[in-house]
């Protein structure tokens, strides 16, 4: 006999009535059927207050500690997830810093994937090392034998993002789990790239799943967030060190407008899906084009893992690509995209485009072509993908000499 649908119940919902939801309740004092944006920095004490912990973060006391649109934000991301608690925090570095700072200490050792967003090598390269005594092995995460040859005694984290920024690498999710965990450490896994219900690396075997939850998640450019999802024993932790006492909290508008910008986020991930693989293969098509990396495309070197981790769905909406050209080429065909915008950040309802150089320490760990022509980052938007299709050829067009 099947479970009826409840929304009090969101276990029993698909993802996509679990999107609207989860962590959503009707407020007792209006009566309003959404959760409603609160702007308060203070909460009313009970009549007795001298036996509560002014750390404590169960219960709204004081926003820095939780508030009701972070409690209600952290309900639905760790239903999505699949995960048994969540906590949310003021960005996506916040996020990941606070799970680095709060389970490492002096002597520890991390094995780090070698490609990997700035701000986590740095933090790994050098504020880590240099201030707390944390030491980092860099490796080729997609490759579980150097995982493996990396691991000390010493070592109590390994870190990865599931597809890499910017080189689009994938890694097996659940082999780097059983390695962490033979040796006594734990999986952290950046999945900001692979938003649920597109994949869900708690279900393969990581520990810790971490979001940036400024890309896809909240999906319109206008809030920053982040979130860290797995077990309530390893959140609490980060919980009472990186937010209440670090003071990284998110604020009640962000968590409000991400909550919102989440119920979407299944809908929005279809039409982003489609098009990146429209769009992938139209510019791997183009002889204008150096390269294409983008794990969809067959030529991938982790295309067949790619298909397995994301049962055939194209993976994720984020390439990179270069016109075969020097670095005033990549330039003039940006310049002249007219839908495609040139900005930072992924994940949003616009398509964003960056150029980067190849250049910076962590350079020396991309591919040939990456390091020999750059990279343009593209996140393929929610426009029409025939619009976006035409602003690239045309593009094409007015680059070449």
């Amino acid at each position: 006999m099947s479970t009826r649908p409840d929304k009090e119940r969101p276990e029993t919902l698909a993802v996509a009535s679990q999107a609207v939801h989860a962590g959503n309740a009707v407020d007792p004092g209006t009566g309003a059927i959404r959760t409603p944006l609160v702007l308060a920095n203070s909460y009313a004490l009970p009549d007795d207050p001298s036996q509560l912990s002014w750390s404590s973060f169960d219960t709204p006391l004081y926003t820095r500690n939780s508030g009701a649109n972070q409690l209600a934000l952290q309900r639905k991301l760790a239903r999505l997830e699949g995960g048994e608690d969540a906590v949310v925090l003021a960005s996506g570095v916040a996020a990941l810093h606070a799970v680095f700072f709060t389970l490492l200490r002096t002597g520890d050792h991390a094995v780090v994937s070698d490609v990997t967003y700035e701000a986590v090598w740095r933090l790994f390269a050098d504020i880590l090392p240099a201030r707390y005594g944390v030491e980092a092995t860099f490796v080729d995460t997609s490759d579980p034998d150097a995982v493996r040859a990396a691991i000390r005694p010493t070592t109590k984290l390994v870190h990865t993002e599931v597809v890499a920024n910017p080189t689009t690498r994938v890694c097996d999710i659940g082999a780097l789990a059983e390695i962490a965990h033979a040796a006594g450490a734990l999986l952290s896994v950046d999945s900001t790239f692979t938003p649920p219900p597109l994949y869900r690396p708690l279900a393969a075997g990581a520990d810790l799943v971490v979001h940036s939850l400024t890309k896809f998640v909240n999906g319109h450019g206008d809030a920053m967030g982040g979130v860290v999802i797995g077990a309530t024993e390893l959140l609490d932790p980060l919980r009472a060190d990186a937010m209440v006492d670090v003071g990284g909290v998110i604020s009640p508008f962000n968590a409000w407008l991400i909550s919102r910008g989440a119920i979407t986020l299944p809908l929005r991930l279809r039409q982003h899906l489609a098009s990146a693989r429209r769009v992938a293969e139209f510019l791997a098509s183009r002889p204008e084009v150096a390269y294409v990396a983008y794990p969809g495309l067959v030529g991938h070197p982790q295309h067949e893992l790619a298909a397995r981790l994301f049962a055939g769905e194209p993976p994720g909406a984020v390439m990179a690509f270069a016109l075969d050209g020097d670095a005033d080429r990549q330039n003039r065909f940006v310049a002249d995209l007219r839908v495609i915008t040139s900005a930072v950040s992924v994940g949003h309802d616009e398509s964003l485009i960056v150029h980067v150089g190849p250049h910076g320490a962590r350079a020396a760990h991309w591919p040939e072509e990456f390091r020999r022509y750059g990279h343009l980052r593209l996140s393929v938007g929610l426009e029409d993908p025939d619009d976006l299709l035409a602003d690239l050829a045309a593009a094409l067009e007015t680059a070449t000499p």
